[in-house]
């Protein structure tokens, strides 16, 4: 395992040992499938811009997307109508009230916003429908490309919804007496219960959610799958609106745009940064995955993660990625060095690149590894952890390891010397490790 991924995982770990034992909460049971899921799973992944994949537990394991489909049906069709014509149809407004509860405005009979259920299903009813392109065929494969993958749909979950969704039903037929319906009430719902019985894992989720922090383009395939405006448009409505009545409080304590799925799945996103997403199916009075929400507010914590937290600038973090001897006056001798280059502030994201930006220059190579920190300005305690692993790794691995680190930045507290040899200059660390390869 390289340092990058066994750094991250070591995160994701940990929360799944930490939280996997919470036995609060209840699977939904008012679909009848739903409710044989195993409560015990629980399954977490991350997926970074460079499309890098971490996960740990259950990630692998299908369960249907439910509400979580919602935000990207919503950029469907913001992408082939255009906000302002989706906003005559459904506002973007929080609701401040559960995920099936009647939102509608008084004036205009409109759905609070494409979260719930009700503006979910006109959201449904505003894609396109024609014989060459129909509806559903649409929404399926919107939801494959943010996922990197081709999905389908859980027929036993969508016959389960279908035999017991009234209050769908009920849903749009007020919605369709109040005018703001474009479709017949029957076929939005029916395409709806299909487009909630599509079938996902987390690691799926977590590139879907990493799909809509890049712009709209999936880190995995390179596929714009959605403008970058929409992207933006959907996270600031997840950010307002995707977690229902809770809304205000995840905004505040987690502070990442997220959407939740009564199957127990969790989507969140980073913008720049990641997309996230746990399962567990054990669900708050909500509709949220108790252990999901758990492990996203504590990562987000441990991480600094919180969006209006002001993180490195993701494209000028590592400056080089190099040879000794592909340097400006490099010596004999010192080309078997492999060196990486880091500036500006360090937190989570920035170090999760420079981590892989070792793996990099050390691939296919033995011997020495430089970490050049000369040009960086700050490194919080959590990529002071992750640099520290990923360094303690390469050395366990054989590898000869310095940093050149002037202020010592890479030292905890008080600390006296650091955990690999640390060097006033990138050439001091570089001479240093030649010597050590020549004893």
């Amino acid at each position: 395992m390289s340092p990058a991924t066994g750094a991250v995982t070591d995160a994701l770990r940990e929360l799944h040992s930490r939280y996997a034992g919470v036995g609060e909460g209840e699977v939904a049971d008012y679909i009848p499938q739903l409710a044989l899921a195993d409560p015990g799973a629980f399954g977490l992944a991350l997926i970074s811009m460079d499309g890098h994949r971490y996960s740990t537990g259950d990630a692998g394991v299908p369960f249907t997307i439910q509400s979580v489909s919602k935000p990207f049906v919503y950029a469907l069709a913001l992408s082939l109508l255009g906000l302002d014509e989706v906003s005559r149809w459904v506002n973007a407004e929080p609701s401040g009230e559960a995920f099936n509860a009647i939102s509608l405005e008084r004036s205009t009979g409109r759905p609070a916003n494409a979260m719930v259920n009700a503006g979910a299903i006109v959201t449904t009813a505003l894609i396109p429908d024609t014989p060459v392109a129909p509806r559903f065929g649409r929404i399926l494969d919107c939801l494959s490309r943010f996922a990197g993958r081709r999905l389908d749909v859980d027929e036993e979950v969508y016959a389960s919804e279908a035999a017991t969704g009234d209050r769908n039903r009920a849903l749009a037929y007020l919605i369709r007496s109040t005018g703001p319906l474009p479709v017949d009430p029957v076929a939005a719902v029916e395409t709806y219960f299909r487009q909630c019985s599509v079938r996902v894992t987390a690691l799926d989720l977590a590139a879907m959610a990493a799909t809509l922090a890049h712009g709209g383009v999936n880190p995995l395939t390179g596929d714009r799958v959605v403008a970058e405006p929409v992207a933006a448009q959907v996270l600031a409505v997840m950010a307002t609106c995707g977690m229902y009545d809770a809304s205000g409080d995840w905004l505040l304590r987690v502070g990442l745009p997220a959407k939740s799925g009564v199957s127990g799945g969790v989507i969140a996103a980073g913008p720049a940064r990641f997309g996230l997403a746990t399962y567990s199916p054990l669900l708050d009075r909500t509709g949220t995955s108790v252990r999901g929400h758990l492990a996203i507010g504590m990562l987000s914590e441990r991480l600094g993660l919180h969006v209006m937290h002001n993180p490195a600038l993701a494209g000028s973090t590592v400056t080089l990625v190099t040879t000794a001897d592909d340097l400006p006056g490099g010596r004999a001798g010192h080309g078997g060095v492999a060196i990486a280059a880091a500036q500006g502030a360090l937190d989570f994201t920035a170090a999760e690149r420079v981590l892989y930006a070792l793996d990099e220059a050390g691939t296919g190579r033995t011997g020495a590894v430089v970490l050049d920190l000369v040009r960086v300005t700050d490194i919080d305690t959590v990529a002071r952890a992750m640099l520290r692993s990923g360094l303690a790794r390469l050395a366990a691995d054989g590898r000869r390891t310095a940093v050149a680190d002037p202020d010592g930045r890479l030292r905890e507290p008080g600390e006296q010397a650091g955990v690999t040899l640390s060097f006033a200059s990138r050439e001091e660390a570089v001479a240093r490790c030649a010597a050590t390869a020549s004893d």
